[in-house]
């Protein structure tokens, strides 16, 4: 049986996993008649990672294990 590899930490400043589809956000902005710059994929990548972080908090405030939909509001 083959031992399951651990999980390291990312070191601190590291870049995170895209959670995004790049062509797709390209696509959806070229759509728009704009273009995309380099670092545009990365700055909406942070701002979901913060959407999610906020949805997790507010869930969990509210006694929930569960995100919902709701979560993901900003008041």
């Amino acid at each position: 049986m083959a031992k399951a590899k651990a999980k390291k930490a990312a070191p601190k400043g590291a870049a995170k996993e895209v959670l995004l589809v790049g062509t797709k956000v390209r696509t959806l902005i070229k759509d728009a008649d704009c273009n995309t710059a380099g670092d545009a994929i990365d700055g909406l990548n942070e701002w979901v990672y913060w959407l999610i972080s906020q949805a997790t908090a507010r869930a969990k405030a509210n006694g929930r294990k569960t995100v919902r939909a709701h979560d993901f509001m900003v008041p």
